[in-house]
């Protein structure tokens, strides 16, 4: 008689430098977008969960904040939450850019993963770009770096190699059942992704300066479910007087710009129409100051 298939469960961190496509991978994986995606470098600022059931596996994604050095309480926190995954985590997945050698982020990554008992994988990312023969001195120098460990070629943008990398993943993970119903997609609610989507509309409309310098709190969420609405009220916070100003706008011209993007976006999200109102305060030392760090809702 032919013995079942075991269930399969477990926690899979998602680890790289800034902008190596953890978060591009994550939506690849889930097939929706749950992760906001810029082009800027370290627009990740949490550890987010993003659940994918299949027949006898659940895979428990953690995407995580680029690594880098951490200069200012804000990156302490976002290394604390990549180190929080790691310490979880059943897989590993190393995530590093075609055609680009390995780096001080690299490094300080294998150190963070020392000890770990996660079995490893490596992801070489965004081959889209590169010539194919360009990836072979990387499978060398990562097999050499970690040997055992499963290297795949991937574009998590374009999908290529994703499914090769998924059942790597899944054969690493160890039998057990289900932790999540297989509907459910994150534990995290709706209140973190508005806030998440704002972020993301002001990395992508705003200069290089201000993006790092923000952090969006949502202060109401109320909910009209005869009207299908959400009434949402929500802060930017900012360093400095100069950034309120240009966060503003000429005439409010940019915030609203930013509000608009945000609540179509989302619209979208939750299905319903949004009521959005937003508001633009100075903290000086938010970036800074643990406590300040903490109540705008990032934590080691």
């Amino acid at each position: 008689m032919t013995q079942p298939t075991p269930q399969r469960t477990g926690y899979v961190a998602l680890l790289g430098r800034p902008n190596a496509g953890k978060s591009t991978l994550l939506n690849r994986f889930l097939g929706q977008k749950l992760s906001i995606i810029t082009r800027k470098p370290q627009t990740t600022r949490h550890r987010i969960l993003g659940i994918k059931s299949l027949p006898g596996a659940q895979l428990l994604f953690l995407d995580t904040p680029g690594i880098h050095h951490a200069r200012k309480a804000i990156n302490a926190a976002m290394m604390g939450a990549a180190r929080s995954a790691i310490a979880d985590a059943d897989v590993v997945v190393i995530m590093v850019e075609a055609g680009r050698p390995a780096g001080e982020e690299e490094a300080l990554l294998l150190q963070f993963i020392e000890g770990s008992r996660a079995n490893v994988v490596v992801a070489i990312n965004k081959v889209d770009r590169v010539r194919k023969d360009a990836v072979l001195p990387q499978i060398a120098e990562w097999s050499e770096r970690l040997p055992g460990a499963a290297i795949v070629p991937i574009s998590a943008l374009e999908g290529d190699g994703v499914n090769s990398l998924e059942k790597e993943i899944v054969a690493r993970l160890p039998e057990g059942p289900a932790l999540y119903p297989e509907d459910q997609l994150t534990d995290l609610n709706e209140r973190f992704f508005v806030a998440e989507i704002i972020r993301e509309k002001i990395f992508q409309l705003t200069g290089e300066e201000i993006p790092y310098a923000t952090a969006v709190t949502i202060d109401e969420f109320e909910e009209v479910p005869d009207r299908k609405l959400a009434r949402i009220q929500a802060t930017i916070y900012v360093e400095k007087d100069s950034q309120k100003g240009i966060v503003i706008g000429k005439g409010g011209a940019k915030l609203k710009e930013i509000g608009t993007a945000a609540r179509l976006e989302a619209e979208r999200f939750l299905g319903v129409k949004v009521g959005l109102k937003l508001w633009v305060k100075v903290d000086p030392n938010w970036t800074r100051d643990e406590r300040e760090v903490r109540r705008l809702g990032y934590n080691w």
